[in-house]
């Protein structure tokens, strides 16, 4: 039986934090915060919107033994501040890109994961660093402005609701929107969603649905990748249009579905997450290495 399958969630994000070393960058008059585990060649994970570093919570043990894993709270997420004014996926780019420019000063090159509203922030970060960054993998970015759609209908939270009430209505959701297959949302699903929408004060908006990742792609200079769940709730209706928009500036693109799984495919489908982002990052490195020698 793996190490914490029964696990209680707080012990769970407890334990796998400690084995992290916390790191700090300038972020607004306050400070981004940093989780890294392993060593060699750096990753960085973006989480997603009304989330923070834990969305990866299945994913930076395994990568830190191949990896370096920085997994940051983003600006207004989590534990980290807020960033300066405007409040914008720009302006979050700027503090991370920066936040990179210390942890990973150049030349060092990098690779970089984004998932859902972190897709688009990695996006643009990438655009920033140029080079540095060898592969930009995409887990259901938005940002593409493409054809829109109706939003899943969400249960709400009523003020007279107990804590089991609440708990329901937010595992239903996590059903709805986050993951394809309903005996992967657990307790400790559940327990994520609800601490990390506790914590999270940038607001999204309509960042998701505009086309900021769309203007950045021209930039990238990256090898371009994405890993989808074959029952993304934003993306499923939308597969082919993502994939021709990110075919057309790079026709080689590594595009990946997993089959059954939802949005959240870092959660719901670890094992296939994982060993797509060693394999795509490793082609990162071999081309480095060839390149050196």
């Amino acid at each position: 039986m793996p190490v914490g399958m029964h696990e209680e969630p707080a012990l769970r994000v407890a334990r796998v934090e400690s084995l992290a070393t916390r790191q700090l960058t300038p972020c607004g008059s306050g400070s981004m915060v940093w989780r890294v585990w392993g060593d060699g060649r750096p990753v960085v994970l973006l989480h997603g919107a009304s989330g923070s570093w834990t969305h990866w919570i299945r994913n930076v043990q395994p990568l830190a033994e191949h990896f370096r894993v920085l997994a940051p709270d983003m600006p207004g997420f989590g534990d980290s501040d807020m960033p300066a004014e405007p409040h914008t996926a720009e302006s979050l780019a700027d503090v991370v890109a920066s936040g990179l420019d210390i942890l990973v000063p150049a030349p060092t090159d990098l690779d970089m994961a984004g998932f859902s509203f972190g897709g688009i922030i990695a996006g643009l970060v990438a655009a920033r660093l140029g080079r540095r960054i060898g592969t930009l993998a995409l887990l259901g970015a938005g940002g593409l402005a493409l054809p829109p759609m109706r939003p899943p209908a969400l249960l709400q939270i009523e003020p007279d609701m107990t804590l089991a009430d609440v708990e329901r209505v937010h595992r239903a959701n996590l059903m709805t929107l986050m993951i394809g297959d309903p005996r992967r949302v657990d307790d400790l699903a559940v327990f994520l969603q609800m601490k990390n929408l506790r914590e999270t004060r940038f607001r999204s908006g309509r960042i998701p649905e505009s086309d900021a990742l769309r203007r950045a792609l021209p930039a990238i200079q990256s090898r371009l990748t994405s890993i989808l769940g074959g029952r993304d709730a934003f993306m499923a209706s939308r597969l082919d249009a993502y994939r021709h928009m990110l075919e057309s500036f790079q026709p080689d693109l590594d595009f990946r579905v997993i089959a059954g799984a939802g949005h959240w495919t870092p959660y719901e489908a670890p094992e296939e997450v994982n060993a797509a982002l060693v394999e795509m990052c490793e082609v990162s490195q071999g081309r480095a290495e060839r390149e050196e020698s």
